[in-house]
This record gives C-alpha cells, sequence and structure tokens, in this order.
C-alpha cells in the first residue's frame, strides 16, 4: 500500500512538473460586426536569423463566445489561422502556412524565398505595428 501511494505520489508530482504549451493571444485587430477579431501568439513569436524578419502566428476568435471560440493553435477543434513572416523595416508581410480544423500548418522550406507585400489593410497594418513594437527583444531562431 505505501509503495502505490509512493507511486502515486511520484506520478503525480512529475504530471504537474511537465512543461506546458503556452499560448498568449494578444488581441490587433478591431471587433467585426459579427464579434470576430484576430490575434497573435506571443509565446511563437521569434525573429528568423536567416531572413531577419519577425515570425508569428495569428488566429482569429470570436470575442465574448460561450464557450470560447479561438484564437488557438494548429489542431485545436476551434484553431483557425496562419503563421506570417514580418519585415518591420519595409512594413511588409507574407502569410508562410495556414491552419484550421481540418487543414494542418505546413510551412514550406523555401518560405524565405517569397517577397513580403506591403501591409495595407487595417489589419495587417495593425499586425505589424503590434508584431513589430517588441521585435528587438524577441528570440532569434
Amino acid at each position: 500500500m505505501r509503495l502505490a501511494l509512493a507511486a502515486l505520489s511520484a506520478l503525480t508530482i512529475a504530471a504537474v512538473a511537465l512543461p506546458a504549451a503556452a499560448e498568449t493571444w494578444k488581441p490587433y485587430s478591431a471587433v467585426s460586426d459579427k464579434g470576430l477579431q484576430w490575434s497573435y501568439d506571443t509565446d511563437y513569436s521569434y525573429r528568423d536569423a536567416a531572413s531577419g524578419m519577425v515570425v508569428i502566428q495569428q488566429a482569429i476568435g470570436k470575442v465574448g463566445a460561450s464557450p470560447r471560440v479561438g484564437p488557438s493553435a494548429p489542431g485545436a477543434a476551434d484553431g483557425v489561422g496562419s503563421v506570417v513572416a514580418i519585415d518591420c523595416k519595409a512594413k511588409a508581410l507574407m502569410i508562410i502556412g495556414s491552419y484550421s480544423p481540418s487543414k494542418p500548418l505546413a510551412i514550406a522550406d523555401t518560405w524565405r524565398t517569397g517577397k513580403p507585400a506591403k501591409a495595407t489593410s487595417a489589419d495587417d497594418k495593425a499586425l505589424v505595428t503590434a508584431a513589430c513594437a517588441g521585435a528587438d527583444q524577441l528570440p532569434t531562431k
């Protein structure tokens, strides 16, 4: 019995000590008339060493929905979004992969050969502004 309790205790401690997949979603767009809002995951954001661009994961969610609906990462039942590379100096961006519940995220190894387009929509401009604000503090990968 003591051995069983010790084993259960060890398993409980191990389960608590496992790292969680962090997702810290920061809204950057205005809420649409249908209650939709775009956010990006600040825990995913990084500066790409090869291109110098900031890479972020963005997703859409329904504000105030119960139960909660997005934003979520790839693989979640309510995960709809994309991964975007941003050239902060040029204020330009390009989608390098997208995902939905029926489509897993896939990013081509050749994405760095693409040419970012100037941010023109209000949502794209807001994303560039938000993601580039702390770009100098992002980890480089």
